[in-house]
């Protein structure tokens, strides 16, 4: 553990073990004046040894009594005193359960992850206040920014409870640890205000996927009471979700204390959520009295999991509980408890309450944000979302925001004239509109979870802004979207829809494997699979028709060796007023969130640019497209095939906006708010004059067991942009952007055999660029055949030296690269070298594609052995490249 650790750090500390104890959390606030204030504390559901990111926390704490809590603040206070911090600081406890012994675990004197969620808990903006504390201005003269009527020297008061719950997406990756303990894993996060820690707890839980139906089991299964218990003591991503599959079997709350340390408060508020699960399953729609129904709605119970416990419809359920005047309330978040009147339009709705806090005069246009942070859906779409809101008010016009997103700017209380944060469905989505009788509603700037929602919203009388729900479940659809292909003269891999098993393997008999396996309204490629023999195809199809229950899946021919394009591009009425066509550095197969994205495309003849422009445009008139639109395509042999069209932005429209100087989304919201015919909009000429290139970043070193391989579903959590004069040279710097070392003396190389052939000419340029090469046994065996100096590394279970594990132990290995296939024999051992380079920090490249314009950028920028030549890299601002 410690030599793990070492190699991506220089030290380490080693402290006794905590582990069972509380967590609580303070945000204070101290001026140059020696004035103090705790803004927030915060309490942690899990027991220490669960990371802060990966626990559930509620805002404020639950369990602590008046004297624990006045005990802690006192501390924190007297600590931020003492180390003479002036603006923000966030100060962890560990609290023994059984009597007042604390520890401070760590002072961070600086905004943390923690902060974010504190400011938006509160409404109290820390990261305002501190940059005016650094300026030297004091708390007394800093007026209450939400209130407009108090200074920021007052503490906020909570009215309301805050329930913070991770987003994890471990199930994404092959033979990961779903264990969570004291290293992050999560990739995003999510915030719910409610008036009960029941409402607030089931609320979060659905925000984190809308397959979550709320506390409950969830699809968690556990065959024995011994797996049952194995998940509950070992802390993991889907805990929470154990602990109500044992309150529906009956385990009681002591018994589940004992195994997860979790105070018995919050397991006794859990239980009341799992024991109205019983009363309602005693009911029908006829039957449920109206008491039943009030009940289970403020104890955070939505629409649809009312209808299934009750064998009804949501909808159903919804006009029922409306005929008995049953709706939620508007409640402003304004620091002060409603202590003080307030000019908030900082919103959350509720059943615990009797009246709303303001009235709905204004009918704005409803946008609807992007959700939870997860892979495929990231601060990209908060980009659109933002973009949005500013070209609506550039237009006259007032925004009404849904999101729930504590991490993100357009959950920023300043940024749209009201804010709401509540759920992204069509229960919460439909309250919102019709209590603000908004004019219409933007659905394609916030990513896959709006889009799923706008047939829906369509069907019940939601005016929905742009393309039509229609148009957009005709291009989600596999099946309609490939009919309509056909129709139009759009050329495609061949296809079928999956009616079942015997069809599907009858088809791939028929174009030959491999084969794609394509769900419909998916993200970032869930379940998305490509097949290269029938026992694989057998397995892939059930866990798409597992993803994609309500919509058809579809099998494709999956064509191998092509160039894989993107396209993003604003249409109105379908005629397109801009594109930007993107090309990947690696060839179709590699999902386009996780592929290095060149625009303007470097590889693409004229006539196959001309093929796209007439795709584009083709269909943007068949599905009548107003508003942002991207499509990928692939080209092979100059022949032009579209594989998927999105109706909504993408997630690499900031990139596009970016690089040529156009911001899309503020046209598309143009076009989409515009009764007029806007023109098209010529592209800037300077964007001729530079390459900008986007590079995916990976978090497997967090991910423990985590395969560090690429496909067709995405595996990054963020990405990095370059821009220079040069391919090579944007591509070396998006490269060195995402932390990636470049090595100075050794590389270790693994290919298959088929693809060895390729990489013959990258390894000599890396030869004669200073590298010394080293190779595994078949590789080395290979390379000196072609006459490139390599030194042969054993495999470890060879028992010969020099050992491949041992060069990577001791940092002698400062770049991997292993290109294999499914077609590789060393499974396994490949999969451990792999995961050996992640977790002792060695750059690791599994693509070949993106390894051979590594050795070419290398080469171009005039460097030796990692070192470019400081005159070659070419960095300058944004706007000195725009000029």
């Amino acid at each position: 553990m410690a030599r793990t650790a070492l190699a991506s750090s220089p030290q380490i500390l080693v402290e006794k073990s905590l582990k069972g104890w509380k967590e609580v959390e303070y945000e204070v606030v101290r001026d140059a004046a020696d004035n103090c204030i705790t803004v927030c504390n915060m309490e942690n559901f899990d027991a220490l040894g669960v990371h802060t990111g990966d626990s559930i926390v509620i805002a404020p704490s639950q369990t602590l009594t008046d004297e624990e809590y006045h005990m802690l603040r006192t501390t924190a206070i007297k600590v931020v005193r003492h180390l003479g911090i002036v603006g923000e600081c966030n100060i962890q406890y560990a609290l023994d359960p059984d009597s007042q012994d604390y520890c401070i675990i760590e002072v961070n004197p600086r905004l943390s992850r923690s902060s974010a969620l504190a400011s938006k808990a509160t409404g109290y903006p820390l990261a305002f206040v501190a940059a005016k504390l650094a300026l030297g201005k004091l708390l007394p003269d800093l007026t209450n920014s939400v209130t407009k009527s108090t200074t920021a020297c007052f503490e906020p008061s909570l009215d309301y409870i805050v329930v913070k719950v991770p987003r994890w997406d471990l199930s994404k990756f092959e033979r990961v640890s779903r264990e969570i303990g004291s290293a992050m894993k999560s990739v995003g996060e999510v915030m719910a205000i409610g008036r009960s820690f029941e409402e607030s707890m089931q609320k979060a839980l659905r925000m984190t996927d809308p397959a979550i139906a709320g506390f409950e089991a969830n699809d968690f299964e556990a065959a024995t009471e011994e797996e049952l218990e194995h998940a509950l003591g070992v802390a993991n991503d889907r805990r929470v979700y154990a602990i109500g599959l044992a309150l529906e079997r009956g385990m009681t709350v002591e018994r589940i204390h004992a195994l997860t340390d979790i105070d018995m408060w919050f397991l006794y508020k859990c239980k009341r959520i799992s024991d109205m699960r019983l009363i309602l399953s005693e009911y029908t729609l006829a039957t449920l009295p109206a008491t039943t129904l009030l009940q289970a709605k403020k104890s955070g119970y939505s629409d649809s999991q009312i209808a299934t416990l009750i064998k009804s419809d949501e909808l159903s359920v919804r006009e029922f509980r409306k005929s008995f005047g049953i709706t939620p309330f508007v409640k402003q978040i304004d620091t002060m408890a409603a202590e003080f009147p307030a000019a908030t339009n900082y919103l959350y709705t509720t059943y615990n309450g009797d009246e709303h806090d303001l009235d709905f005069e204004e009918h704005g246009t409803l946008v609807l944000g992007s959700g939870v942070y997860r892979i495929g859906s990231s601060v990209e779409f908060d980009w659109c979302s933002v973009s949005a809101i500013r070209a609506l008010r550039g237009l006259g016009r007032k925004s009404v925001m849904i999101n729930y997103n504590p991490e993100t700017v357009s959950t920023d209380y300043d940024e749209c004239d009201r804010l709401y944060f509540e759920e992204l469905s069509l229960e919460r989505v439909l309250d919102v509109y019709e209590l603000e009788g908004c004019d219409q509603a933007i659905v394609s700037v916030g990513g896959q979870i709006p889009n799923t929602l706008a047939l829906k919203m369509g069907n019940s009388d939601v005016k929905v802004a742009g393309t039509t729900p229609e148009m957009i479940d005709t291009a989600e659809d596999r099946n309609k979207f490939s009919a309509l292909c056909d129709s139009v003269g759009i050329d495609q891999p061949e296809w079928q829809l999956l009616t079942s098993p015997e069809e599907a393997t009858a088809f791939c008999d028929k174009v030959g494997y491999p084969c794609l396996v394509r769900p419909s309204y998916v993200l970032s490629g869930a379940a998305m699979n490509v097949a290269y023999s029938e026992d694989e195809l057998k397995g892939y199809l059930l866990e798409a028709a597992t993803v994609s229950k309500e919509h058809p899946v579809v099998v494709s021919k999956f064509i191998e060796g092509a160039r894989e394009i993107d396209v993003d591009a604003v249409a109105q009425r379908g005629r397109v007023l801009i594109k930007a066509v993107s090309e990947h550095v690696e060839n179709a197969g590699v999902h386009s969130g996780d592929a290095t994205l060149m625009l303007p495309a470097q590889t693409l003849t004229e006539a196959e640019k001309a093929e796209v422009d007439k795709i584009t445009a083709k269909l943007a008139d068949a599905l009548k497209i107003t508003g942002p639109f991207n499509m990928q395509l692939i080209v092979k042999d100059g022949t032009v095939k579209v594989i998927e069209c999105n109706l909504r932005a993408s997630r690499s429209c900031p990139f596009s906006s970016k690089v040529l100087g156009v911001n899309f989304i503020e046209l598309a919201t143009r076009a989409m708010m515009s009764e007029e015919d806007i023109p098209e909009v010529e592209v800037p000429t300077h964007s001729d004059a530079y390459i900008g290139v986007k590079a995916p970043m990976f978090s497997f070193q967090r991910l423990k067991g985590a395969d560090p391989s690429l496909g067709v579903e995405m595996a990054s959590t963020g990405e990095v942009a370059c821009f220079g004069p040069t391919k090579y040279d944007a591509f070396l710097k998006a490269m060195m952007a995402t932390t990636m070392k470049l090595p100075k003396n050794n590389i270790l190389v693994s290919i298959q055999d088929l693809l060895r052939e390729k990489a013959i000419p990258s390894l000599k340029k890396l030869h004669k660029l200073g590298y010394t090469l080293y190779g595994t046994e078949k590789t080395a065996a290979y390379m000196q055949e072609q006459g490139v100096p390599v030194t042969l590394l054993h495999y470890k279970e060879s028992g010969q030296e020099p050992c491949i594990d041992d060069y990577i132990y001791r940092g002698e290995i400062e770049l991997v690269l292993m290109f294999s296939n499914q077609f590789s024999q060393r499974v396994l051992t490949n999969y451990a070298i792999r995961r050996l380079a992640v977790d002792y920090g060695v750059p690791l490249i599994t693509n070949i594609e993106v390894a051979q314009l590594f050795a070419d950028s290398l080469e171009a920028t005039g460097g030796v052995r990692g070192e470019p030549s400081g005159d070659e890299l070419d960095v300058r601002s944004l706007h000195e490249w725009y000029e």
